[in-house]
């Protein structure tokens, strides 16, 4: 078998340089891969795999490997941990769907646990892999055959894999004849860029930059590449020039080796097989468990390891495609099978370390290493207990930690990371994650083989903390500021990483008690071995108040101190779980009850002291790098193994030792001892400075010892309880989002903060608007938990907590006291603490503090000080709480009576000085709370002296506090009451004013006529007509308006200079019929389908023109020298940002203002007697033709009423000034330039034609317009406008047909047109006002019907919508319908596209003569008619003008061009919108997860992006879909954009829930999707996961975006708010 082979191999691979691989893969199908087939099965494959798997079932597990970017989906309700995930479909046939679940991107390397029972608490399989019975395969020596098969494949392929030899194969592989012929690889690594690889590439071997792309792009897919194919000589040269090229770009060459042609064709077929191998495989569960037998199976030859084995340890040295082979080959054969993947766990445990340490040594990702395995294995639960028991590996991950980091270590043997290699260290960072893989589910059932190897796990894990508690040391600088930042990255991401694992060891321990106690045991015989920050001298006794303290002396500011204190902390975190569980009753048995706790709060006091004084800016001259230290120390993401863990070992050394002592050693490890001690004094104001700092925090630190008791252990409460107390500190300080709520929450080791549990019952939401997020705030009943000294408050939390909450009191009418809440009890192993509210050391403290303020020795006190006594003396609430619970004589805890007599006999006791406060205005801030400690002061005295609980209750009530609400409340309804008296004696007297004036002037009121109402509104109506003889008058109104930029005014004149509006050009697709269609060059007639039009838009910002011009170039100055300018406003092409509401604009329209018109009603009816419309037509037809006799286009005479168009009036043209004028220029070239995407050009004919047509369009689009002048020197344009309706014109072959025509657009055209023809060559005239309201009048109703007959003509609905009623109406539109029949053989027939274009003409002629339109008119049609001059049935018009019109008729449909293009219907043009997204955002992921790129096979990561305006999944960022557009390569996004939406796009990137705005191939910005969480978020790279719906306002907002032709200005403005560093390169999305 290996013969045929070794035979077969050599004749099909590696026979040329670049091979057809479609039939390379039919040659090995049928020469290589049929005949192993039918070896296996015994017969032909087909039939014997039909027998196959008709005794078989399918597999339990569904065992898809994901892909880098293929979106995974974990239940959070339901998976034994986060790394349990389900694929697409899996999850889509689940019951999960229904359940809490997250999102995320795979980064490759994993595989679905459907089916996986130890992966699930509930619903293990969806409903394709439910359980079946798998079955053997009982064909007779099927299972021989495939052993020995697979036997001999599988080792041919490992031996060629794991081959190191370049010029020779293994003897039984060596060919027949040895052809001289050899192959130069080149390799993939991490250290050269694509740029870098290309460069050498065309350099070396001759190739062109396209060829060098593709084979760099193969290198980077698969590994390695071929890039010769040549004798050994030439392929050594190119071996020697790509290293040389290489070197010179990068230290380190690329790896380039020489295989011969056989070694390359045995290493092509190998890896061919691995696809062979995972096809049988997945035939039957019997094939796959013969296989996983082979793979495991011992080598004969006693010093080699499985298969299996050897692939593993050989990972790191073999290239991307090879490793990807055997990862795949693992996944579907060792994972899939229970005992299998036991025995394979068992494998790579024992080979763990080494695996581990070529690991780090590599350059590739772990994605595509063997260690990312682990996952698999050590997340298994009865996998990581078996290991634990069987092979300890616990202990061997450790150990390997150990020995990786063993360089690292100092002469102390503590680690020093000062000059660390950062990847390798990341590397090594990594295998902390298998250590918190194999905790991830604690035992229910300890064995005592479980408890022997943990224990001796956990004892080598100590080993590790013992390297860390006290490394980096660090020493406060003295003199000069430190020179060279230390090293402390390295030291937190280590702690970062054990964070969680040193809480898993804890909950480990703590489910079974011998354990726990044991490991308490082991951690603190280990803290007892560290030898870190000795004691440098004896120690010393300390006098205070009649005590004595015995202790070493120590100064944090002046001896070395470390953070990192692990093992301090772990035996912190180990004695609460010895109280929580109740074992600490038999602690005695495992401990000497003599241990030292001063011993243990030593350490962690100046971890504690440390902070505090870097907050006193006294190790300022130690860099930032201790400030970054002191900040991750209280941060969320260190601090509960970190500053939390310090604050209960504080606890419990307070709890063991007596408090007076304990205070003392806290005064002096705070170096304030003899600031307290004595008169110390001193002159120093940067030391008093530090003096008072240190004092506030020490007293806050005390507050935080007495009061913080939420710790599961320490006091009863659950974990519940801590997360409700967190919550409610965090929405204290603001109503909060919740990922901003998640953020500031620990994490545990399943990333769950258990919020959702607790929010319900502490806040209330509020669902976010069309922007922004929904926020959630705290509920009323819950604010007296608030405690302003909560312990996780940073400094500016504080501040912002303290001033909300007093601000919403004042508003509530209460006073400013800020009282602390009533904290749980302490459990009895720390109910001692309380004893340090009444010792005699912290009111001696306390006293010393107010003393200092009610002297008022300014540098000797702080308000801050003064804000902290109230809460030290929490010992008024813990007194008043004992002697609620028991009487007086049984309660031993007298604060109350120290602070009122100590320093009585001199006023100075802590009451009494309390109460001279009160008087003091400089802390006017803090009376309120004084006030409520002295009231509390009573209250605590009235209960020693045995009053009554309604008496002491009503001394609480009668405070302050309660009276003065109350009397608030009564003021203001006082005053309430007044006003509301004095507004209804105004409105009396108003109305008797009212009824006197009707009396006295009743004669007025009653000779008024009846009918002057109604003669009012006729005279209105009349003037309610925009179009004809009975045209409104315009009204004079003067327009003065501001300049935003000087501020000056001035009245719109055509004689003034030129008052401007910003204005942004663009192309558009907005009301596009035929999406994708794209203008060559703008035509002179728009066609009907919109397909590309130019929008002008304003934000309505009126500037001078000068203004404008001197800002301009001030922008354009300014603007070229800021960092990717180019990347927000395009100076080339004149934009600029409005200077008020920072718009992109890039022209400006001038302001011009109407002229007042008033026609000569009499005069203009004596005009249209003459002036019908069949003479009007044809003394417009003999202009025409005269004026292109005179062009000298048509040869003859002049037609005899060539001049006849001047004889029904005429007028000079009105005079505009030169700004007008020129700023009319730069308007209109701007149009010019934009519409048709050429280079500016004043003088082309087309500048006119494209204002016409902005207008048009604009108007089409938004509804609005502005007014824009034309030049008059437009000839051959109204020839061609007006050749297409005008019977006596002659049709060009460029003429088009009526259906190619967009008739508003010919409209405007032909009303701005037409005064052009006016001209004469001596005399400058323009039509008289008759002469234009006739104009317009026939111009208007010629149009119309024409596009009447359009609509007939497109329409494909039976339904006649517009009209249809019985009589004269129905009667002229048969009439028409059979004239129109008769032309062209029967259209259907439907009017309902006239109303668009009816609206659009009343739009443009208010815009054009001023007149004021009614009010009904966007809503009746009669009145949209009459403002128009048209009958209320637009068919009446053919009728009026039967004579002329049906001639033309036949003329508009004997085009030629009319019977091709009655394709379907036009009208009603349909309302563009974006397009439907569906309502769940899984089912997009769904749609991206069956993606295929149009123009790749492979499976590497896609990044499917969604255009919203038709639909299209195009493959962004990806080379196989790049194109050419304009001649430069493009990514598939831009170059769709640039015919989806002329240059403008909205997508949405799917796997990365992000939408992209594109206006151009050079600028571009991200957008909020239009999905939102149940928390009312956006959720970008799907960084939270949590289930997201489409949100309608926010996708009606996209909508109107792009419907408003905003979606420039939207990038211009993100670009400005961000600042980019480094351009993306938007041409390639």
């Amino acid at each position: 078998m290996l013969r045929f082979v070794v035979e077969q191999v050599p004749q099909i691979y590696c026979l040329e340089v670049e091979s057809n691989s479609q039939e390379e893969e039919e040659v090995v199908q049928s020469r290589l891969l049929q005949p192993l087939e039918c070896f296996l099965f015994g017969e032909d494959p087909q039939a014997g795999l039909e027998k196959l798997q008709q005794g078989s079932a399918s597999s339990q597990l569904c065992g898809r490997v994901f892909k880098e970017g293929e979106t995974v989906y974990s239940c959070r309700d339901c998976a034994i941990d986060p790394t349990c995930v389900l694929c697409m479909d899996c999850f889509q046939d689940s019951v999960h769907k229904g359940h809490r679940y997250k999102m995320h991107a795979s980064s490759g390397g994993g595989f679905c646990d459907c089916g996986d029972l130890e992966a699930w608490k509930t619903g293990p399989c969806c409903s394709k892999h439910d359980p079946g019975a798998p079955t053997a395969m009982e064909t007779p020596g099927l299972r021989e055959r495939a052993q020995k098969l697979f036997q001999v494949l599988l080792r041919y392929a490992t031996d060629l894999l794991v081959w190191e030899e370049s010029y020779e194969l293994a003897a039984e592989l060596q060919p027949r004849v040895k052809e001289d012929t050899y192959y130069c690889v080149l390799y993939n690594d991490e250290h050269h860029s694509y740029d870098h690889v290309i460069y050498t590439l065309q350099r070396s071997v001759q190739c062109d930059h396209s060829e060098a792309h593709t084979h760099t792009a193969l290198i980077d897919k698969e590994g390695r590449r071929a890039v010769k194919r040549g004798k050994l000589r030439s392929c050594q040269q190119a071996k020697d020039l790509i290293r040389s090229h290489s070197e010179h770009i990068s230290l380190q060459p690329l790896r380039v080796e020489i295989l011969h042609s056989a070694v390359m064709a045995h290493q092509s077929f190998a890896m061919r097989l691995g696809t062979w191998f995972q096809q049988i495989i997945g035939y039957s569960v019997g094939f796959r468990q013969v296989f996983c037998q082979v793979a495991l199976e011992p080598s004969s030859e006693g010093d080699q390891p499985s298969l299996i084995s050897r692939l593993m340890l050989h990972d790191s040295r073999l290239y991307k495609g090879a490793r990807k082979f055997i990862h795949e080959l693992i996944f579907c054969s060792l994972l899939m099978e229970t005992e299998y993947k036991r025995r394979f766990a068992i494998e790579f445990t024992k080979h763990y370390k080494q695996l581990q340490k070529d690991y780090t040594l590599d350059d590739h990702e772990r994605s595509i290493s063997i260690t990312a395995l682990s996952v698999q294995i050590f997340t298994v639960p009865t996998l990581a207990r078996q290991l634990i028991e069987e092979g300890n590996v616990i202990k061997v991950i450790v150990d390997t930690v150990m020995e990786l980091l063993s360089e690292h270590l100092d002469a102390n043997h503590r680690f020093h990371f000062q000059g660390y290699n950062s990847d390798k260290f990341f590397r090594i960072q990594v295998i902390f994650h298998d250590l918190r893989y194999i905790l991830i589910s604690k035992p229910s059932l300890w064995t005592e083989e479980l408890r022997t190897q943990f224990l001796e796990g956990f004892r080598v894990f100590l080993g590790l903390l013992h390297c860390m508690q006290g490394m980096e040391e660090v020493k406060r600088q003295f003199g000069q500021h430190i020179e060279v930042e230390p090293e402390w990255e390295a030291g937190f991401s280590i702690q970062r990483q054990l964070r969680h694992i040193l809480v898993m060891f804890q909950d480990w321990c703590s489910s079974d008690e011998t354990v726990l106690l044991l490991s308490f045991r082991e951690c603190h015989r280990a803290l007892m071995r560290c030898n870190n920050q000795p004691f440098q001298s004896e120690a010393t006794d300390y006098y205070m108040c009649k005590h004595i303290l015995h202790v070493s002396p120590y100064k944090v500011s002046q001896e070395p101190v470390s953070i990192h204190l692990p093992i301090s902390r772990a035996l912190a975190g180990l004695y609460v779980q010895l109280c929580y569980t109740g074992a600490v009753r038999r602690l005695h048995e495992f401990m000497d009850p003599s241990c030292d706790f001063t011993w243990f709060a030593e350490h962690p006091l100046r971890c504690v002291v440390l902070a505090a004084q870097v907050s006193a800016e006294m190790w300022r001259r130690n860099g930032l790098s201790l400030v970054s230290q002191v900040y991750y120390y209280h941060d969320v993401k260190c601090r509960d193994e970190m500053y939390d863990k310090d604050v209960i070992m504080l606890q419990i050394a307070a709890s063991k030792m007596d408090p007076n002592h304990f205070i003392m050693l806290i005064l002096q490890r705070f170096e304030l001892f003899d600031v307290f001690n004595g008169s110390l004094a001193s002159k120093d104001q940067e030391l008093l400075k530090q003096w008072n700092r240190l004092t506030e925090e020490m007293l806050y630190l005390l507050i935080i010892i007495v009061g913080e008791r939420y710790v599961p252990g320490i006091s009863h409460v659950t974990k519940e309880d801590v997360t409700m107390r967190e919550v409610i500190h965090l929405l204290c300080i603001q109503p909060m989002a919740h990922s901003s709520l998640v953020k500031g929450l620990p994490e545990n080791e399943s990333h769950e903060t258990g919020l959702e549990t607790v929010i319900p019952k502490v806040a209330t939401f509020k669902k976010p608007g069309v922007s922004g997020h929904g926020l959630y705030e705290v509920k009323k009943e819950c604010l007296p938990e608030f405690n302003p000294f909560f312990f996780h408050y940073s400094k500016s939390q504080h501040s912002k907590a303290e001033d909300a909450q007093k601000k919403r009191r004042t508003q509530e009418g209460s006073d400013k006291a800020l009282r602390p809440p009533v904290p749980p009890p302490f459990c009895p192993a720390f109910s001692s603490i309380v004893h340090l509210l009444c010792c005699d050391i912290l009111i001696h403290i306390l006293r010393r503090v107010l003393q200092r303020a009610v002297e008022d020795r300014a540098t000797y006190w702080t308000e801050a000080m003064i804000q902290r006594v109230p809460f030290a003396c929490q010992g008024l609430l813990e007194e008043k709480a004992q002697l609620g619970a028991s009487t007086v004589e049984q309660v031993t805890f007298d604060f109350s009576l120290k602070a009122r007599t100590i320093g009585s006999e001199h006023s100075k006791s802590v009451f009494h000085l309390l109460s001279k406060m009160t008087a003091l205005p400089s802390l006017e801030a803090q009376k309120d709370m004084i006030k409520w400690t002295l009231q509390m002061f009573e209250m605590v005295k009235c209960l020693r002296e045995k009053s009554s609980p309604a008496a002491s209750m009503s001394v609480e009530q009668t405070k302050p506090e309660e009276i003065v609400p109350d009397k608030d409340k009564a003021e203001r309804k006082r005053k309430a009451e007044a006003a509301k008296l004095h507004r209804q004696k105004i409105m009396a007297q108003m109305s008797a004013m009212q009824k006197n004036f009707i009396e006295s002037h009743k004669m007025l009121y009653d000779n008024m006529p009846e009918s002057s109402q109604g003669d009012c509104a006729m005279e209105l109506g009349e003037l309610c007509v925009a179009v004809g003889p009975q045209r409104g008058s315009t009204p004079a109104e003067r327009e003065v308006l501001t300049c935003i930029l000087c501020q000056e005014e001035q009245e719109v004149q055509a004689r003034s200079p030129a008052m401007v509006l910003t204005a942004c050009v663009q192309r558009s697709t907005v009301l596009t019929q035929c999406r994708g269609k794209t203008l060559t060059m703008y035509p002179l007639f728009m066609p009907p389908d919109l397909a590309v039009g130019t929008h002008t838009g304003s934000c309505g910002h009126v500037m001078h023109a000068t203004c404008w011009q001197k800002y301009f170039e001030a922008v354009q100055n300014t603007t070229r020298n800021r960092l990717h300018a180019e990347l927000i406003i395009d100076l080339e092409n004149g934009e600029y940002m409005c200077p008020l509401c920072k718009s992109l604009c890039n022209t400006v329209v001038p302001l011009i203002p109407l002229e007042p018109l008033t026609l000569n009603y009499e005069n203009a009816e004596l005009v249209g007697q003459l002036l019908t419309l069949p003479r009007w037509i044809q003394i417009l037809s003999a202009r025409i033709k005269g004026l292109n006799h005179l062009r000298g286009e048509s040869p003859g005479l002049l037609q005899p009423d060539f001049r006849s168009i001047l004889s029904f009036g005429v007028k000079e043209p009105r005079k505009y000034s030169d700004s007008i004028a020129e700023m009319l220029v730069v308007c209109a070239t701007t149009v010019h330039r934009v519409g048709l995407q050429t280079g500016p050009n004043e003088l082309c004919p087309a500048v006119p034609v494209m204002s016409w047509n902005t207008c048009a369009f604009t108007i089409q689009a938004i509804g609005q317009s502005h007014r824009l002048s034309t030049s008059p020197s437009v000839y051959f344009s109204i020839l061609n406008l007006a050749g297409l309706i005008l019977p006596l014109l002659s049709i060009s072959e460029s003429t088009p047909s009526i259906l190619e025509v967009d008739f508003f657009h010919l409209l405007v055209g032909l009303v701005l047109a037409i005064p052009a023809l006016y001209q004469e060559e001596a005399v400058d005239l323009q039509p008289s006002a008759v002469s234009s309201a006739y104009n317009h009048l026939y111009i208007l109703h010629l149009v119309t019907m024409a596009h009447v007959v359009q609509v007939l003509l497109s329409s494909t609905d039976d339904t006649a919508v517009f009209g249809g009623e019985e009589g004269q109406a129905e009667r002229a539109a048969v009439e028409l319908y059979a004239a129109v029949s008769q032309c062209t053989g029967g259209p259907n027939w439907s009017l309902r596209g006239v109303t668009p274009f009816l609206r659009c003409a009343a739009l443009f002629f208010n815009c054009l003569t001023g007149v004021p339109p009614p009010e009904e008119l966007s809503s009746q049609m009669e009145a949209l008619c009459s403002y128009l001059a048209l009958p209320c049935d637009v068919f009446q018009l053919f009728q009026e003008h039967r004579g002329t019109v049906f001639p033309l008729l036949q003329r508009w449909c004997g085009h030629p061009a009319v019977t091709k293009a009655l394709k379907g219907e036009i009208y009603p043009r349909k309302r563009n919108r974006l397009i439907e997204l569906p309502e769940d955002y899984s089912a997009l992921l769904n749609q991206a997860s069956h993606f295929q790129c149009p123009n790749s096979t492979d499976d590497e990561r896609k990044h499917p992006t969604l255009c919203l305006f038709c639909g299209t999944i195009l493959c962004s960022q990806s080379t196989c879909c790049h194109s050419q557009l304009d001649g430069e390569e493009v990514g598939a996004c831009t170059a769709h954009a640039a015919t989806c939406g002329a240059g403008v796009g909205m997508f949405l990137r799917i796997r990365e829930c992000e939408m992209v705005l594109m206006a151009s191939k050079t600028r571009g910005s991200t957008y909020p999707a239009p999905y939102l969480d149940d928390y009312g978020e956006t959720d970008p790279q799907l960084g939270r996961g949590n289930p997201l719906h489409l949100c309608p306002e926010r996708y009606r907002k996209l909508h109107q975006l792009w419907q408003q032709h905003c979606i420039l200005e939207e990038i211009a403005r993100s670009l400005e708010v961000v600042n980019v560093m480094f351009a993306f390169e938007w041409q390639m999305l």
